[in-house]
């Protein structure tokens, strides 16, 4: 691997701050200064509490610098700020840059790790990668060919890797990493080549393997205790994975780990979504498939899981359920709860009591989604949790070689791994949300590792008797199941949100524009259009007295494979080509950094940085070309209802080989 360091910029190393000589992720997250984990804080919430820029001044805003980060693709995730030190990363070859924000952003080390270039035939739905992790003063990056690699976060020399896949079966990474006290907790992507789901937590200090737990299959492997793991309330039982399959499907049963994961240091328990069962074909594997589709509460130190709960049984139509658990503590039916909210690919926005499991609210976030009639809400039922599938568009009871049509959500979902936020001053969730439907023919597929497991043919279009486009965005009301105002846009917004204290809310399109809107009323305030599409996710920090937003942009992802892979075929992308294919009348490939800020100079020396937060009012979170601001006014109505290793010392100018001083440690 090429390792780069600039000789002169070491004297500017990571801050020296108090905040950091505790090496300790949950310390670096109480900085509002610094952007210390991809999803903002460990409850997910994406919400800032810098004011700086806020609805009075944000369309003042303007450019305050770019950085190209040499690769093109789908740009996914979004840079980490720690101290001084900005954090980019790419897409597939996964390069890592540590740029120094007291020095115009100038390059302090480059990580380019060298991967055999044919994971990219595995890699489901582009090349993405949602960025680096940080903990104990080191940055951690999962590479596509399942390597994670921990890196010195000072001088970019490698402490340790470990493998924890296998590419050759279709195994890859795509998801960020999320230190929890001294673990990495690691998924793993592959669903469309039957590969077996997992979570693997990895010991911080050596990269070696602390516990692994199965999406499916034994009890034992899926770390599930049959009496003490509950179900919406109820223990689980022997063997409920493996009595939910035929024969032994579960072993390519899919169930994959590629989302966003959450944590609450209170009770300890992490929490996380497992994606779509393999094959896509139902009728190639009766049952409910437990525990694809599902949530998962696990005990963060043992991993053994305390609650779980499948949204989509026998899911039919590639529903995966790895979108982002939000964590808040809000008053629910007048009583005080600490509450979990999930917007479902299926269409579904869940609120449950994160500590028991309890199902509170189910809810569609779009009123296009027409697979279900709704979800059974009474604990007396049978069908207690269950969605009610309409006939019509059951590809199980339609069967194979037939074409089941007009089913919305398409298997993009109502919203995909795209990260919603949420502010405590509004008590709203702010989503991305994909608009679009499907047609969906699946066909018998046998397995070989290592090809393609899908038996499905998908075709996709805007939803039907609506605005005629492609996605909105929207304020959702997690106590009530509520639209409080949505936005149209014409393609998916395939970008993460950003909530700030200054009632600003950021998100990007796949045009490639920021927005920035009014965390209230929906009314936009600005927008500036970048370089390429965005699928990045908006984020914030503050150096030098001065608050600044970030966002990578660089089209891709499944909704933009057709450009980023050069695809034409229409039902290629597993249908997203077909449906997006006006796309590349707005938008290029790319791969570039945008950094706003508001005019002035900074307010304080390089290198302070704040540290007190605004306390949240509401809910509580636990533990240069010039921009035109938007004209026009709120969208007060919700859509239209329609039908181990040790490296060298890092070299001023040269390379680190990749085992040199070598000492893995054994997966």
């Amino acid at each position: 691997m090429t390792h780069v360091l600039k000789g002169a910029a070491l004297a500017l190393l990571v801050s020296s701050s108090a905040l950091m000589a505790n090496d300790s992720v949950t310390e670096a997250i109480k900085n509002p200064a610094q952007w210390a984990i991809q999803t903002g804080d460990y409850a997910n919430t994406r919400y800032s509490t810098l004011d700086q820029i806020n609805r009075s001044n944000v369309g003042d805003m303007r450019v305050a610098w770019t950085f190209s980060t040499g690769v093109l693709r789908g740009h996914e995730g979004s840079p980490l700020v720690i101290g001084d030190i900005m954090y980019v990363h790419t897409p597939f070859p996964n390069n890592l840059f540590a740029l120094d924000l007291n020095n115009d952003g100038k390059i302090l080390w480059r990580y380019q790790p060298q991967q055999d270039p044919n994971v990219i035939a595995v890699m489901c739905c582009d090349t993405v990668n949602r960025g680096v992790s940080y903990a104990d003063g080191m940055v951690f990056l999962s590479q596509a060919d399942t390597t994670v690699v921990a890196l010195d976060a000072k001088t970019g020399e490698v402490k340790w890797s470990t493998k924890v896949g296998d590419a050759a079966i279709g195994e890859t990474l795509t998801a960020t990493t999320m230190p929890v006290k001294d673990k990495l907790m690691v998924g793993v992507s592959g669903g469309e080549y039957g590969v077996r789901g997992r979570m693997t937590a990895l010991n911080i200090k050596d990269g070696s393997v602390a516990w692994k737990a199965y999406s499916t299959g034994p009890d034992d492997e899926m770390l599930m205790d049959p009496e003490k793991t509950t179900t919406l309330g109820k223990p689980v039982g022997k063997d409920s994975s493996l009595k939910s399959w035929e024969g032994d499907q579960w072993k390519i049963g899919g169930g994959s780990v590629w989302g966003w994961f959450a944590y609450d240091p209170a009770l300890n328990l992490m929490y996380y979504g497992t994606g779509n069962p393999s094959t896509w074909n139902p009728s190639q594997r009766p049952g409910d498939n437990r525990w694809s589709m599902t949530i998962f509460a696990r005990d963060a130190d043992t991993g053994m899981a305390r609650w779980v709960y499948q949204m989509t049984p026998h899911d039919e139509w590639d529903y995966d359920g790895v979108n982002e658990m939000i964590l808040t503590d809000q008053d629910f039916n007048g009583a005080p709860r600490k509450l979990l909210t999930h917007m479902d690919r299926n269409g579904f926005g869940y609120t449950l009591d994160r500590e028991t499991g309890e199902l509170l609210l189910a809810k569609k976030f779009d009123p296009a989604v027409n697979w279900a009639t709704e979800v059974v809400m009474d604990p007396a039922s049978d069908q207690y949790g269950r969605p009610q599938v309409v006939a019509q568009y059951s590809t199980q009871q339609n069967g194979e070689d037939t074409n089941t049509t007009g089913v919305c959500p398409s298997a993009l979902g109502t919203k995909d791994q795209q990260p919603s936020a949420f502010s405590p001053r509004t008590n709203l969730v702010y989503v991305p949300t994909n608009h679009v439907c499907m047609d969906y023919e699946p066909f018998r597929v046998a397995y070989t590792a290592g090809q393609p497991y899908v038996g499905a043919t998908l075709s996709m279009y805007p939803a039907p008797n609506s605005h005629g486009g492609m996605g909105n965005f929207i304020a959702w009301d997690n106590l009530k199941g509520e639209i409080r105002w949505s936005l149209p846009e014409q393609f998916s917004v395939w970008s993460g949100a950003l909530a700030t204290a200054g009632d600003v809310v950021f998100y990007g399109t796949l045009e490639g524009y920021l927005k920035a809107v009014d965390a209230e009323t929906g009314k936009e305030l600005y927008r500036f259009k970048t370089p390429s599409g965005i699928i990045g996710n908006v984020m914030t920090y503050e150096h030098g007295g001065k608050q600044y937003v970030g966002v990578l942009s660089g089209v891709g992802g499944w909704a933009g494979i057709g450009l980023a892979a050069g695809l034409t075929n229409p039902s290629e992308g597993l249908g997203a080509v077909g449906g997006y294919a006006a796309l590349s009348d707005y938008t290029a490939l790319g791969g570039q950094l945008t950094v706003f800020e508001l005019p002035g100079e900074r307010t304080a020396q390089a290198g302070t940085t704040a540290t007190d937060a605004t306390p949240a009012p509401a809910a509580a979170v636990p533990a240069a070309t010039a921009a035109v601001p938007a004209a026009g006014g709120a969208a007060s109505d919700p859509v239209a209802p329609a039908p181990g290793e040790a490296a060298g010392t890092a070299k001023e100018v040269g390379t680190v080989s990749p085992n040199e001083g070598a000492a893995k440690p054994s997966n």
